[in-house]
């Protein structure tokens, strides 16, 4: 958008890119904050929330359609105090005024936008309106129709609006407390929820469930364990999936990594938006099931994932940035920005940058002159590369070596094209998952490490205040909101498998830190639960809590699963009370919406057990040392936890597991135990892998 001689909003003060992007509309914009509360209160005005996220594309429709129309926006400065949200930096306020838009229509998705009464309470919610000009063709009222409808219900229907709004705020306070019935929780649970899933598989394209698709990493990682208790359909369900997910226009062939979801069955027409968490969840998980089946594809997809995130989304001081857009111009110089114009593909374009094997890297991509997306082509994998040897009478080994010359010759023609735009925001909790993933990778590429080491490091340095509170975000040098309960939880478990493959001891003292402030900010020992906000954070017309895993793990479940690992390491009695008291709230959940718990099914795994301990002790980089690592971490065991120290470190007196374990004869010293009792010390490889089995 081009401001020209209009005056910026508010918004231009704000270190969000989402922010910043509508800081030249006409609307009066305010961020979230006591400013724009206060003055709804004083000129008794309602409130309209809007909420959404820099690589959003329909907030991009919406903001371009009506936000940026002068006669439009000034019907919501005129009746509305008028507040930008971006969901990444205020989950919070994402997690209340979705659970009311999804209360009122049954769905939800971004852009949000929410009419509330000036203490925030919400009355009225939806998503995208068109504007009056499309309303007859989207079937919905115009934007300004409902602006309009909305300000006149306020001044003279104040009562029932009043009223509705105080019962719809108390659903959703209904939505955050424990239910009253409880599941026991064992096996057979587990297994309960491993079937659900199964019955809403895909066996023809993989997945869970119809159009939209979603890739749901969390949900996989749970068939992986699964399967390792011995549920035979598991495995299958997770390969045939990771595979049709590789295979399609989801996954950007050329660059690697992954887009946020397809909006058909078959995974061929994504939503092009990429996020760093999507791509951290799932590098992970093709890593793991790469471990578990000695599949190369699944390896290769996890590296080009991981190489994605290091080569495009990374901080030159190491951290991650938030995302990439959907939208991007389609040539220099253009209007305006296209969904998905920097990933689609015509025969010309093709041609021009291969030549003669533009033929062959066509076929085997699917590229047609009819396209399959607005007249252009989303590379994918229809066909195995025999059926396209066979077709093009060639043979499979000349195709192969052809496609694989083509990849880094059509990615750097493709870098010619203006990029789509670059979130730049680091958040906390995003950059964790990432740290978890490269930590957890690493066990197969020990590059992976530093990558993971220096992002820790720079959270650790800029996203910690001088008082040790964690921020939520940052961006140029700029502090976001203080952190939540999410940002606690991932980032507690990524310093736990980072302390585990590293062995700097600093990380696992500092996991253990976080799980104390974690417990002190954000459990309520009345409720007897979580909370998604600190108790030193604002308060807002409701404590947000939210335990289903989605696009990301709950912060509840995060925080299980980071107090569960650090129970067994520490020992401490408070970690795994609160763990299982969360995990007992959530289990007739378990049982009726596995999609919905993939993270939580993950913890109650790991709360059943067998859970084992190993202690390693012996300097991080002698040989022994890091053979009986590469032993312990060389097969998928997500119930092994591993500690590390030197006899003399500190943290070993923050560890029963460590403490009094010496090395024995001077050498590097393995301890396997379960529930703090050990075998018998072993100081080779050997002996380690005959105990692990």
């Amino acid at each position: 958008m081009n401001a020209g001689s209009r005056p910026l909003n508010r918004l231009a003060h704000e270190a969000s890119p989402y922010l910043q992007q509508h800081a030249d509309n006409p609307v009066d914009w305010y961020p979230w904050g006591e400013e724009a509360l206060e003055r709804a209160r004083r000129e008794d005005k309602p409130i309209l929330v809007s909420i959404g996220y820099a690589a959003c594309h329909w907030c991009h429709v919406m903001a371009h359609e009506s936000f940026a129309d002068p006669e439009v926006a000034a019907v919501q400065n005129e009746y509305f105090i008028n507040i930008k949200v971006d969901r990444e930096e205020r989950p919070d306020l994402d997690n209340i005024y979705m659970a009311a838009a999804q209360a009122l229509t049954g769905r939800g998705g971004w852009p949000l936008n929410v009419f509330c009464l000036p203490d925030g309470t919400p009355f009225f919610a939806g998503t995208y309106f068109p504007p009056d000009a499309k309303a007859a063709r989207y079937r919905m009222p115009g934007w300004r129709q409902v602006l309009l409808s909305v300000a006149e219900a306020y001044k003279t229907r104040r009562a029932d609006v009043t009223a509705s709004a105080h019962e719809l705020l108390e659903h959703i306070k209904l939505l955050t407390r424990p239910l009253p019935e409880t599941l026991p929780l064992d096996e057979e649970l587990l297994m309960a929820a491993a079937a659900q899933i199964g019955r809403e598989f895909d066996p023809q394209y993989g997945g869970f469930g119809d159009a939209p698709k979603f890739p749901q990493p969390v949900v996989l990682e749970f068939l992986l364990r699964t399967h390792l208790r011995g549920d035979v359909q598991a495995l299958p369900m997770l390969q045939q999936t990771l595979e049709q997910m590789a295979r399609g226009g989801m996954y950007d062939q050329v660059g690697g990594g992954f887009h946020r979801y397809s909006v058909d069955e078959r995974w061929l027409v994504p939503h092009f938006e990429k996020m760093l968490y999507d791509n951290a969840l799932l590098a992970e998980v093709y890593h793991l099931a790469a471990q578990v089946t000695g599949d190369t594809f699944l390896a290769r997809i996890a590296d080009e994932t991981f190489t994605y995130m290091l080569r495009d989304l990374r901080h030159p001081d190491g951290a991650f940035f938030s995302s990439e857009d959907a939208d991007s111009l389609p040539t220099p110089g253009a209007s305006h920005a296209e969904e998905g114009a920097f990933y689609v593909w015509t025969p010309d374009e093709l041609r021009a940058a291969l030549g003669d094997d533009a033929v062959l890297v066509g076929a085997y991509y699917g590229v047609t002159r009819q396209g399959n997306f607005e007249g252009r082509s989303i590379l994918h994998v229809p066909r195995p590369a025999a059926a396209v040897a066979a077709m093009l009478g060639v043979s499979v080994e000349r195709l192969e070596a052809t496609v694989a010359r083509a990849r880094p010759i059509l990615r750097t023609f493709r870098e010619r094209r203006p990029r789509p735009f670059r979130d730049e925001k680091v958040i906390t909790a995003w950059n964790a998952m990432a740290i978890r993933a490269l930590a957890v990778a690493s066990s197969r590429v020990p590059a992976y490490l530093d990558a993971a080491r220096q992002c820790a490091d720079f959270l650790l340095t800029n996203l910690r205040r001088d008082d040790g509170r964690l921020l939520r975000s940052w961006k140029d040098g700029r502090p976001g909101p203080a952190a939540f309960l999410d940002d606690y939880a991932l980032f507690c478990d990524a310093l736990i498998e980072l302390h585990a493959a590293g062995g700097d001891t600093r990380y696992l003292a500092t996991a253990i830190d976080l799980a104390d402030a974690m417990i002190d900010l954000f459990w309520d020992d009345q409720a007897g639960m979580f909370f998604d906000t600190g108790r030193d954070q604002p308060a807002l017309v409701t404590r947000p809590r939210d335990l289903s895993d989605n696009a990301t793990p709950s912060g509840s479940s995060a925080a299980t699963v980071a107090l569960l690992r650090l129970y067994a390491i520490t020992g401490r009695e408070r970690y795994e009370t609160r763990a299982m008291q969360t995990l007992q709230q959530t289990t007739p959940l378990l049982k009726r919406f596995p999609l919905g718990f993939g993270r939580m099914l993950c913890a109650a795994d790991l709360a059943l057990g067998p859970l084992r301990e190993l202690a390693i002790i012996g300097p991080p980089d002698h040989p022994v040392t890091q053979a009986m690592l590469a032993v312990a971490r060389s097969a998928y065991r997500p119930r092994l936890v591993i500690a590390r120290a030197m006899p003399d470190d500190p943290v070993v007196t923050l560890s029963p597991l460590l403490n009094d374990r010496p090395m024995v004869d001077g050498q590097p010293t393995a301890y396997l135990c379960e529930q703090f009792a050990c075998q018998m010390p072993v100081t080779t490889p050997e002996a380690l892998q005959a105990q692990l089995g």
